[in-house]
C-alpha cells in the first residue's frame, strides 16, 4: 500500500490539539511534533487517491496554516 509523509506547519497555541486530531484521521499511521520549520509529521498508508483526501482534511483543520504532502514514490 502507498506510505506518505505530510508535513504540517501550525498556529504556535494549537500544535497540541492539531496533533490529537492529526493522530485520529483515518490513514494516519503515526504523528509527531517536531522542531523546525514544521511542527508535526504524520506518516499515511493508504492508496494514492486517499492520500490526497487526507491531505485535505488534515488542511480543513482549525490552526493549520499549510502543510506539504510527500508521497513515497
Amino acid at each position: 500500500m502507498p506510505k506518505a509523509c505530510i508535513l504540517i506547519k501550525t498556529v504556535p497555541t494549537a500544535t497540541d490539539k492539531i496533533l490529537e486530531k492529526v493522530k485520529k484521521t483515518n490513514g494516519v499511521n503515526k504523528a509527531y511534533s517536531v522542531y523546525g520549520r514544521w511542527d508535526i509529521v504524520a506518516f499515511v498508508e493508504a492508496q494514492y487517491d486517499e492520500i490526497g483526501k487526507i491531505s485535505t482534511i488534515i488542511n480543513s483543520i482549525d490552526g493549520v496554516r499549510t502543510s506539504e504532502t510527500l508521497p513515497e514514490a
